[in-house]
Parts: structure tokens; C-alpha cells; sequence
């Protein structure tokens, strides 16, 4: 099944687009050289099923939120994005056109593609300061320019992300920033190349809760003023609403739900997108949460006949077992994997109570209602155009 990930009509342009994305890795056999010899007659390699036919689209100016729990797919499709590993299968379209594989093309589709991680102390070289950082990008591509043009270049770089005055950082290292000011220069780095699309893998997850706010306003900030398109890997439920113009729905490699983001958390079409509405925090929930449905997730080695989420999930049917479900309609933009959907096996009380009760003791419609407001659509307190490093990223 191709688990189309649409967005609600829109006449901008698709600038990156992935078709029927496949990724997955072999499994090795044992570490002893005749355990892989013996392994070598076993039959068929085995592999992890990472990611499986998986299409996405984004487009000028909008944020595409990819959610799901660990081992979901998330982090190897933004890298398949990102080109930073190689499909399986499947495709990639930069501005309509197949991404070729030629090594100059890439570093071409490098200064188009930009990728911020999720651990920012990682990512930064911690035996070098901000502006070496700062300066690979304007060299590797032929930005560079003279000398105190290249500083001027990187002063504005680092403004541009609210790190400012920028001479207060360009010459401090890694272990000398906060955490928030470190995921900034990663951000800042990324930019540095003007890219078109910007790949964010879990951007804020290492981040104090005080200061994600902040980074997400950054992040609605470059979209909005740039018309950067924006891929945002999270687990949380709550930031994708805050921050996206549309949610997709991850489980075990697949896409089981996608569509505009107020749509998705107020009326969630499958299951497993209200287990993640239920387990979001809510300060205002006096009821201990109950989940209808446990488990783990299934073997990415070995994953489960037809749906995925059928061993977990309360309204599973034999039918599940036994076909993939397709992505079925569920209003304008808004598709959902779950054969709940489908009038010719969910019945009118089950797709009922799929949509609006949920998985948990709340409705998944109060778990939305105190989810954050999402910037530009409606009131979400301060934006990123004047934001700042809050006083808890100062040192």
C-alpha cells in the first residue's frame, strides 16, 4: 500500500517529493565468522523493515509534522529525505524532477536539502568554535567570499536565529553554549547555504522544556518569512499541532494517518493516532489515563500480516489480519490506514467511536482541546520574529 501522505488543496508548488519509499536494512548474522557462513543457507536475508512505501510531499512555506514512537520510521525517512542513506525503493523529486545519483548532484541537492539533529552537541565538532561551524557551509559550497566578507556573512547567519550580538558567540565553543543556543548554530549552519527544505529530526528533544518554545517559534518563523518547507520529526503530539500545517502518522515503518493538523488531533481517523492524543500530558485531567490497547510495537524483522496495529488495537477485525488496509478518505485532505473506515467492514458505530472517543478514559476531542494553539491559525502567544534566547539560555 502507498499511504499517500496528502495536505488540504493548495496551489504552491511541491518542492520535494518522495514516492513509495522503501528503506530496510539487512540483518547480520552472528558475530562469529561460521555463524554467517551457516546463516548464508538459512533461506531469504533477513532484513529490518524500517521504513515501507511511504509518499510524502513538501511544499513552499508549510511545516509537515512526521509523529510516531521510537522505532516508528521517523528519524530513517528524514534521513532517506535528506539522502543522507539510500531507499530500498522508491523515489525522489526535487522540483518535480528525479534526484539523480551522480556525487556533484548531491552536493547540489545538499545545498537545496539542509538537515538540522536532533543532539546538538553532537553535531557540533566540540574542538572547534562557532565560526568554524559557520564557515564550512560558505566554503564547501563557494559562498565563502573574502575574508571580512565571509565574517559579515556568519554575523548575519547567527543573527538571523536570535543569536545576537553575534560577536557575544561567534568565537565560543560548544561546551560554552546552552543547550538552545547549541541546537541555534546547528540551525544557523543549515541556513547558512539558503536551502529551499529543511529537514528537522526531533529538534527540540534535548532541549529544556523552558526553551523549546522558543526554537518552535524560530522554526514557524522560517516558514513563514523564508517559505522554507519544513519536515518536523517528533514525538510529540502536541508541538506537531503547535507548530505544523500537517501531521503525519508513523507506525511500524508506514503511514497510518495524514492530513491537516487541526484536522488530525481534533477528529484522529485511526487508533493509534488517538493513543498518542491520549498519552499527551494534560494538566487538567483529574482521571488517571487508561489505555484500551497495549503491547509493544511489533518486529520490524518480522512485522505482522495486514495491519500493523492490529495486535495492540481494541476494534481490530479478522480483515485486519488478513489485508493491508488502503488509505481511505475522511475528509478534505485527511486520509486514515484502518479498515474501521471503510463502510463495507467498520460498521457506523465502530468508525463513530474510532473518531470521537478514543482509546483512553478522555475523548480524544478534550485530549485536542488542550493541546497548544498552532502559530498562524490561531492565538499562540509570541512569534519568532522578535524571539530571543530566554533568560534560561543565557550563560
Amino acid at each position: 500500500m502507498t499511504a499517500q501522505a496528502l495536505e488540504a488543496p493548495d496551489t504552491t508548488a511541491v518542492l520535494l517529493e518522495a514516492r513509495g519509499l522503501t528503506k530496510h536494512f539487512p540483518v547480520h548474522g552472528s558475530a562469529r565468522g561460521a555463524g554467517r557462513r551457516v546463516a548464508r543457507f538459512r533461506g531469504p536475508a533477513r532484513v529490518v523493515h524500517a521504513v515501507d512505501d511511504v509518499s510524502v510531499a513538501l511544499r513552499a512555506g508549510q511545516v509537515m509534522a512526521v509523529v510516531g514512537e521510537s522505532g516508528s520510521g521517523k528519524s530513517t525517512l528524514a534521513r532517506l529525505l535528506a539522502r543522507l542513506v539510500t531507499p530500498t525503493a522508491g523515489e525522489l523529486l526535487l522540483d518535480g524532477h528525479a534526484v539523480a545519483n551522480r556525487q556533484r548532484r548531491r552536493l547540489d541537492y545538499a545545498k537545496t536539502v539542509q538537515m538540522v539533529l536532533q543532539d546538538p552537541f553532537a553535531s557540533l565538532n566540540p574542538i572547534h568554535d562557532v565560526h568554524y561551524h559557520l564557515s564550512r557551509p560558505f566554503k564547501v559550497h563557494g559562498l565563502a567570499g573574502a575574508g571580512a566578507d565571509l565574517d559579515g556573512k556568519i554575523a548575519a547567519v547567527l543573527e538571523r536565529v536570535s543569536l545576537a550580538p553575534a560577536d557575544a558567540f561567534v568565537h565560543k565553543y560548544p561546551h560554552e553554549l546552552s543547550g538552545g543556543q547549541r541546537q541555534r548554530v546547528a540551525i544557523a549552519r543549515a541556513l547558512a547555504v539558503q536551502p529551499r527544505v529543511l529537514v528537522a529530526d526531533e529538534p527540540v528533544s534535548m532541549l529544556d522544556v523552558s526553551i523549546r518554545l522558543g526554537v518552535l517559534n524560530l522554526l514557524a518563523d522560517l516558514r513563514d518569512r523564508d517559505r522554507l518547507a519544513i519536515l518536523y520529526i517528533t514525538h510529540d503530539i502536541a508541538s506537531a499541532r503547535y507548530l505544523a500545517d500537517t501531521i503525519v502518522v508513523m507506525y511500524a515503518g508506514q503511514v497510518v494517518e495524514s492530513g491537516p493538523a487541526v484536522q488530525v488531533t481534533d477528529a484522529p481517523a485511526h487508533p493509534y493516532t488517538q493513543l498518542l492524543l491520549s498519552a499527551a500530558p494534560d494538566p487538567e485531567r483529574d482521571t488517571p489515563v487508561t489505555l484500551r490497547g497495549g503491547g509493544a510495537p511489533p518486529s520490524a524483522v518480522a512485522p505482522p500480516s495486514g495491519c500493523r496495529f492490529r495486535l495492540r488495537c481494541p476494534h481490530a477485525m479478522p480483515i485486519c489480519a488478513e489485508q493491508t488496509p488502503p488509505a481511505f478518505p475522511t475528509g478534505d485532505g485527511h486520509i486514515g490506514a484502518c479498515w474501521l473506515l471503510d463502510p463495507g467492514h467498520g460498521s457506523a458505530a465502530g468508525l463513530t467511536q474510532v473518531k470521537t472517543t478514543g482509546p483512553a478514559a478522555m475523548t480524544a476531542g478534550e485530549a485536542a482541546s488542550h493541546l497548544p494553539a498552532a502559530p498562524g491559525r490561531q492565538s499562540a502567544g509570541p512569534r519568532a520574529g522578535a524571539d530571543t534566547p530566554s533568560e534560561g539560555e543565557q550563560r
